[in-house]
């Protein structure tokens, strides 16, 4: 297989590459950095992919580009599309879509593990609402386009997916038993992958979030409150180890876990494992969960 890793050099995209070329793939990174990137394009310019996507089987998002447009442009081309975002509009705007390719999404850690784990519960407790928990280690240097993210969420609201109450992101907590770091108080955030379960499941999922420092979750929840707070350059070093948890559980205390270092190996992996399915699915658009389960995550590792 072909793969072409947009920010295939960044802190995800380098995974991509790196498990891809391991399993036998021929991965090449693409960003506008000559000195670091196979195949330089420059994703503000969709035209300067045309060469680039000769031959390609698969092209995967790892840039933090979310641009509709982008993904029109390739599977135009006949390449499938993977995608690692976590943002709730990006993909709703995808969902509506028609593409001409498969476009595979939810493709990361969170939404993308926590989707699976949240589909193996569902198959053991079918009737009861379900609670995402995502521990990222504070300690670990995130991509910019992560930190952005997760900056940018400081203060706004979205929709709950099951009743269409407004909720601010990082607050609403609940205490989660964590393998490995006993007791946490985790809050409401806007992942994706709640609006996609909620519906896919016919159960209400809801997304809590924390840092692996208590310290640096309370401070998220200050600074919700803030006005302006989601504008603060994501420059500040935390301190804390690279450990990241996903869990899921239902009502009844049924749950599945997974836990490993450096969230974006984790993402950059799973985003492998999509681009490997995706090209033999049918045009459209796709979730990781509707595709594939936890067993075939079997010879993933995630240490």
């Amino acid at each position: 297989m072909k793969a072409l890793v947009l920010g295939g050099y960044g802190a995800v995209g380098v995974h991509v590459v790196t498990e891809l070329r391991a399993r036998g793939d021929v991965a090449l990174a693409a960003g506008r950095d000559p000195r670091r990137a196979d195949l330089v394009v420059d994703l503000r310019r969709p035209h300067t992919l045309d060469a680039a996507l000769t031959g390609v089987d698969v092209v995967v998002n790892a840039a933090g580009t979310e641009d509709p447009a982008l993904v029109d442009h390739v599977t135009s081309h006949g390449a499938a599309f993977v995608d690692v975002t976590a943002t709730t509009g990006y993909v709703a705007a995808l969902e509506s879509s028609a593409p001409a390719a498969p476009v595979l999404l939810s493709a990361g850690l969170a939404p993308g593990l926590t989707n699976l784990l949240a589909a193996a519960v569902h198959e053991k407790a079918p009737h009861g609402p379900i609670d995402i928990a995502l521990l990222l280690g504070s300690g670990e240097r995130y991509g910019k386009a992560s930190a952005t993210w997760a900056y940018h969420l400081l203060g706004r609201r979205f929709d709950d997916p099951a009743t269409g109450e407004e909720v601010r992101n990082y607050t609403r907590p609940r205490r989660f038993e964590l393998p490995g770091h006993g007791l946490r108080r985790l809050y409401r955030t806007d992942y994706s992958d709640q609006h996609v379960l909620s519906r896919d499941l016919g159960v209400p999922v809801r997304t809590y979030f924390g840092l692996g420092s208590r310290l640096a979750t309370g401070a998220l929840a200050t600074l919700t409150w803030i006005p302006g707070a989601s504008t603060i350059p994501p420059t500040l070093h935390l301190p804390g180890d690279d450990r990241w948890l996903a869990l899921a559980r239902s009502r009844d205390g049924h749950t599945r876990w997974l836990t490993g270092r450096v969230q974006a190996r984790a993402t950059g992996v799973t985003a492998a494992i999509a681009a490997r399915t995706a090209p033999h699915l049918p045009a459209g658009v796709h979730h990781l969960h509707q595709v594939m389960g936890l067993t075939d995550l079997h010879q993933a590792r995630f240490d």
